[in-house]
């Protein structure tokens, strides 16, 4: 009997001296690890910006099956958040800040566990190099789990290695996976809008959109004016050689409105014409070979190339839809049957289009 006692007294004392000597282990930690990803800057930045996606690469899902995730409205951005429910644990994270595709920073509470978490993203050979880093305070129970699977680095560490290496082998599928179909000849039908007309240096053209288009939206809201239709670029001139296209940032409407004089915003009247359609779906970078595929079409099919602007409208973008293989951008190529008398081949634009924001059926004050 007394046996049985000493066994319970040094399984007492070793538990004792355990807890002990967890209580005097550091608490802190600080992990991080980096990958290049093969994506392009934007793309990654856009994807990990967006909580919703993180159950596609987080190798928590795939360690905790039965994880429960649980949205809020806002799952992008600055304010953006989500939580979830497993079987080690409940949790939640939320972006406090954003450097649009430069870094992201979060709070993250796990089981009591907090800690900060910042990502950066930059440009490399082959890619983008992701940099994934927390630091915070482990709690009791968490400081037992990762004395026994090794420390808090190899614990968090091997998680962030396994989830980057997820990162990469979606991204390389969002990416890879796209359809060009040329629609062949169509009816491009005409729209009254107003613009916003400049002439850009083509290495500028997405950063101009992004000025302008905003410009725009807010003149709408300003004046109560009813978008009719999708945003779309108009590209009037293209000039490869000298690296300048004069080009238009166009919001349609239903007639034609005359705006003040000198005002850098103007209405204007897109005639209907004929047009080779193509419509690629997946990411924007794919579009050089949408283009090539729409010139190929009409030297084959007995058609040539009429005068006039080019028109790139982007029905589904990645302001509507966090996947790549699934944005969708409409091409508009003014063509015609060789019975007309061929003109002089105009150089279309053949760079990546960018992302527009999809329009609303009423624009309202801010």
């Amino acid at each position: 009997m007394k046996i049985f006692k000493y066994i319970f007294l040094l399984i007492v004392l070793a538990f004792f001296a355990l807890s002990v000597f967890l209580a005097t282990q550091k608490g802190d930690f600080n992990v991080q690890r980096s990958k290049v990803i093969k994506s392009p800057k934007a793309t990654v930045f856009n994807y990990v910006n967006d909580f919703r996606n993180w159950e596609n690469f987080g190798s928590w899902k795939i360690d905790d099956p039965k994880m429960q995730f649980i949205y809020p409205a806002n799952t992008i951005g600055k304010g953006g958040s989500y939580s979830w429910k497993g079987t080690d644990g409940d949790g939640n994270v939320k972006t406090t800040d954003i450097k649009d595709n430069e870094t992201i920073t979060q709070k993250m509470n796990y089981s009591g566990s907090l800690s900060d978490v910042f990502w950066t993203f930059k440009d490399t050979v082959g890619g983008t190099k992701v940099t994934w880093r927390s630091k915070g305070t482990m709690n009791f129970g968490f400081k037992i789990y990762t004395v026994f699977k090794g420390g808090s680095d190899k614990v968090i560490g091997g998680m962030y290695e396994r989830s980057l290496e997820n990162l990469d082998k979606s991204l390389d599928y969002e990416m890879n996976t796209y359809n060009i179909k040329v629609n062949g000849l169509v009816k491009k039908l005409g729209t009254y809008y107003l613009q916003q007309r400049i002439t850009s240096k083509i290495a500028n053209v997405p950063k101009n959109i992004r000025i302008m288009l905003p410009k725009l939206i807010h003149f709408f809201s300003k004046n109560k004016i009813v978008m009719h239709g999708k945003p779309f670029v108009i590209y009037h001139t293209y000039d490869l050689a000298k690296g300048l296209t004069d080009m238009s940032v166009c919001v349609p409407v239903s007639q034609e409105i005359f705006t003040s004089p000198g005002s850098d915003i103007t209405s204007g009247k897109l005639e209907s014409f004929q047009a080779v359609k193509t419509t690629l779906t997946g990411d924007y970078s794919h579009s050089n070979a949408a283009w090539d595929k729409t010139f190929e079409y009409i030297s084959k099919n007995n058609l040539v190339q009429n005068p006039g602007a080019s028109v790139e409208m982007y029905s589904v973008n990645m302001v509507q839809e966090k996947h790549p293989s699934k944005w969708v951008t409409e091409i508009y190529i003014p063509a015609a049957s060789r019975s007309v008398v061929p003109v002089k081949k105009i150089v279309l634009p053949v760079q990546n289009p960018v992302a527009v924001p999809p329009p609303t059926e009423k624009i309202t004050e801010p």
